[in-house]
């Protein structure tokens, strides 16, 4: 008998999120730094040092932030199930009926949700109450070092894309440049996490381009005033 396959884009979910936050902040805090110093400096090595601190700092800052953010759900899962493993040693009938309760009001007759959490309760009593009671599933594990890992790297990647216009830009559009290179990016980033997460491509990309749009915006207002007043 050949086996039936699903892929659903929940699949993505633990990835995606850290890969999508990523990136999407590696490009848009970075442009939005540079845009800022352009419109107050000439120098393009002044904007250039402030797109790199910008990247590393960036970095370290998003996977310290996912890394702890992550555990603290990870801890959180840990306690939760340690005090179901201890409820299903000292309270097997009553984990039971709580179970049987669940599928019950899932649309199970008493009978068979019985029945049911018998059975899986033989099997895996801790996984069945894991899934079934607490929500927990294999695709929304907390993996902290993974998302910190992938937010760095993603934030970095992101971040590459300034940086490196930086280095290509003519110096007297440098700033319009970087927020232009930067903007298509970010729609385009946008518009792929959309699909990936099966969403509307044209609301991901409008709603990415909107934002990183006013950043920009403000951070060159910001430069333009403060570069003057200083100047």
């Amino acid at each position: 008998m050949r086996r039936h396959r699903e892929f659903h884009h929940s699949q993505r979910i633990g990835w995606l999120r850290a890969a999508v936050l990523g990136a999407n902040d590696g490009i848009l805090s970075t442009a939005s730094l540079v845009v800022g110093v352009a419109a107050a400096t000439a120098a393009r090595q002044e904007v250039l040092v402030a797109g790199v601190a910008g990247l590393v700092a960036g970095a370290l800052s998003m996977a310290a932030g996912e890394y702890v953010s992550v555990s603290s759900q990870a801890d959180t899962e840990q306690a939760d199930l340690a005090r179901e493993r201890t409820e299903l040693a000292t309270q097997p009938k009553a984990e039971e009926d709580e179970l049987t309760e669940i599928y019950v009001r899932r649309g199970l007759d008493a009978e068979l949700a019985r029945t049911v959490a018998q059975q899986l309760m033989a099997k895996d009593a801790l996984a069945a109450h894991a899934r079934d009671e607490l929500g927990f599933t294999e695709e929304l594990t907390a993996r902290p070092l993974q998302a910190a890992l992938t937010s760095a790297a993603t934030f970095a990647v992101g971040a590459g894309v300034p940086v490196l216009t930086i280095l290509l830009a003519p110096l007297r559009t440098l700033g319009l440049t970087v927020s232009a290179v930067s903007l298509m990016c970010l729609i385009a980033l946008g518009a792929i996490a959309a699909r990936a997460g099966g969403a509307s491509t044209a609301v991901g990309a409008a709603r990415v381009a909107f934002w990183g749009a006013v950043a920009m915006a403000a951070t060159a207002l910001v430069g333009r005033v403060f570069g003057t007043a200083i100047g």
